[in-house]
């Protein structure tokens, strides 16, 4: 924590008017108005501790001047409309969790509800995540919030994804021009790598959703007869997960006595809350996650093959090398809208290391094609 309270003061404020805009978008991209409720008080309650920061510059004679959203946020408010909400609650429910104990460090929030609030929001984010599809209202003020993996970001994945392609590929080229000047070689070398390395990704996502829709079938298939053998034993199961996630023994009793009275519902509920499945989003589409991966490896692999096509020698590797490591910083840039880090930091990491595996690869194609020569 820095020193300096104004500084501290504009740090503070500008986190929440982030979160504050990012809740907002994410209740304009949620398609059920109850989790969008949940949102928007959020949000509320975001722009209060957002007020909070700017009383506190403003007793100091300092004008917070008009709220704006930082870059970050903007590209997550962005996503978060026109992809819908659950593709940014993971990174959401991570950040909350990480801070929900900083003001305890601050002293200008001693004798507020801040700290506590921050708490809760916390807790909100890891019960709609733990459920994936949001939580409804009243079950969010019972549920016991418990942290989980936040890491299973779509966004982040794609951006691997690309990232793999590129780096794979510019250490793949980079061996074969450090073995041979000849520019249809090292071009024909590098769509092979593109080619073989996507096809390689779709096929390896292909078969991974594909086993897991089997056996999300299958565990769905032994539920269903446990519940056609043991309705009232599989009855009291579901109460027990009820009572431990914080309803009453007789709250919990009667609601999981109203959800057996539908087979098909129960069946869906103790597959989710029993076994920690959602048949309707675990598995997915193999078709989509195969095309998916292979587009965005080929796109990665792209960049360092591209200036083969229409340039030769020395020249190409230059341009190659460029436009890669343009490329590199950007994907590590790009991380940041998740991890909240230096975008300096993490996209010169990004080509450092990128750069580094192409240059090992350049001196090891050298040594091979000198001693085959």
């Amino acid at each position: 924590m820095t020193a300096d309270p104004l500084h501290r003061y504009r740090i503070n404020r500008q986190e929440e008017i982030d979160s504050a805009a990012q809740y907002m978008a994410m209740a304009e991209g949620e398609p059920d108005e109850t989790v969008a409720r949940v949102y928007r008080d959020l949000a509320a309650m975001e722009e209060k501790h957002a007020a909070f920061w700017e009383k506190q510059l403003r007793d100091r004679g300092v004008d917070p001047g008009p709220r704006r959203m930082s870059w970050r946020a903007r590209v997550l408010s962005w996503t978060a409309r026109r992809f819908g909400a659950n593709l940014i609650l993971p990174t959401m429910a991570k950040r909350e969790y990480a801070g929900r104990n900083t003001y305890l460090l601050h002293p200008e929030t001693t004798g507020t509800q801040m700290t506590g609030e921050e708490r809760d929001h916390a807790r909100v984010l890891q019960a709609m995540l733990s459920r994936q599809s949001g939580a409804p209202g009243d079950e969010v003020a019972r549920i016991e919030g418990r942290h989980r993996s936040a890491s299973g970001n779509a966004l982040r994945a794609a951006v691997l994804g690309a990232n793999d392609g590129l780096c794979s590929n510019l250490s793949l080229v980079m061996g074969v021009a450090g073995a041979s000047a000849n520019p249809r070689m090292i071009l024909l070398s590098g769509v092979a790598g593109l080619l073989a390395g996507a096809c390689s990704m779709a096929l390896g996502e292909w078969v991974s959703v594909t086993s897991s829709r089997e056996l999300v079938e299958r565990e769905v298939a032994i539920e269903r007869d446990e519940l056609a053998a043991a309705p009232e034993e599989e009855r009291e199961e579901l109460q027990l997960i009820y009572e431990a996630k914080g309803l009453s023994p007789d709250e919990a009793k009667a609601l999981s006595t109203h959800l057996l009275a539908n087979p098909e519902q129960a069946l869906e509920v103790l597959t989710r809350e029993e076994l920690g499945l959602d048949p309707k989003t675990t598995a997915g589409s193999a078709r989509t996650a195969a095309i998916t991966s292979f587009l965005l490896f080929s796109f990665g692999a792209l960049f360092p093959v591209a200036p083969f096509f229409f340039a030769g020698g020395r020249i190409a590797i230059g341009i190659s090398i460029a436009v890669s490591s343009a490329a590199l910083f950007g994907i590590g840039a790009a991380i940041t809208i998740f991890t909240g880090k230096s975008v300096w930091r993490s996209g010169g990491r990004q080509l450092i290391l990128g750069l580094l595996a192409a240059g090992v690869t350049y001196c090891l194609g050298h040594l091979f094609g000198a001693a085959i020569s």
